[in-house]
């Protein structure tokens, strides 16, 4: 059995300060994703990836009006997200999101992979959760590894010292229901993509730490039911302001502990 190396970047590690970090977030139009965006826009510059319905806050294609005073410049305008428009079951979305995030801002220094998709059931009683297999694992699982090894080919790589200097990292979204197991709740299929997204981001903490990137998990319990969804939003920010590397951070109603 391999075991994982936990990390930590050097007290004493420089960071930039010109201007804001770039966050490359996906699932950008999701409840945290949206959350996320109306929090920190104005600390982040974020490029917000959504595969359907843009995040409700101002982009370079939209802007926020008050109805009764339409001609009023409103303060939510001022930090404007980039949004991109992407589906992660086509695997050619990867790259090109990269490329744009790139070509808009010039660097990534935080990916934080939020997009998820769940599909709860009995699996002896539901054709519709054995059907959704696939496409979980693509979203959970497999996209988010494949942008983080997308913006480390395309720019991380061959950057390590500068990464560290910026302290650039990946923060992964876990569950709860990855680590586990909640009798007659349907989350089998859930769980296991969570499961395989914990101990991935274990070995890419490991791998990509080469480059002098971390890498990191988050793992709430249900929110905004269990957890606060804020909560869950700082954390991320929380992480990325952080030294840890190869942790996966467990948000639960009266406590948070690291994995």
């Amino acid at each position: 059995m391999g075991r994982r190396q936990d990390r930590t970047i050097s007290e004493s590690t420089e960071l930039k300060t010109d201007g804001k970090r770039v966050c490359l977030l996906t699932g950008a139009g999701g409840r945290l994703g949206s959350a996320f965006c109306s929090m920190f826009a104005s600390k982040y510059d974020i490029i917000a990836v959504y595969r359907s319905q843009p995040p409700a806050i101002a982009t370079q294609e939209q802007t926020l009006v008050d109805p009764l005073r339409p001609s009023t410049n409103l303060p939510e305008n001022a930090s404007p997200v980039f949004a991109i428009k992407a589906d992660f079951a086509d695997d050619r979305q990867h790259t090109r999101v990269v490329e744009l995030a790139l070509a808009h801002s010039g660097r990534i220094d935080l990916l934080a992979n939020v997009a998820a998709w769940s599909v709860w059931a009995p699996l002896m009683e539901s054709d519709q959760l054995l059907d959704s297999m696939r496409d979980q694992f693509q979203i959970n699982c497999i996209a988010p590894t494949k942008l983080a090894c997308a913006v480390a080919r395309l720019f991380w790589q061959d950057r390590m010292h500068d990464n560290i200097a910026s302290n650039r990292n990946i923060v992964n979204l876990s569950s709860i229901a990855g680590i586990n197991v909640y009798p007659d709740g349907g989350q089998s299929v859930y769980g296991a993509t969570k499961a395989a997204l914990n101990h991935l981001t274990y070995h890419m903490a490991s791998e990509f730490w080469s480059i002098g990137v971390r890498v990191n998990a988050i793992a709430p319990n249900s929110f905004p039911g269990i957890v606060p969804l804020a909560g869950v939003a700082r954390s991320i920010v929380q992480l990325d302001e952080a030294s840890v590397t190869g942790k996966i951070r467990v948000i639960d109603r009266h406590e948070d502990y690291y994995l």
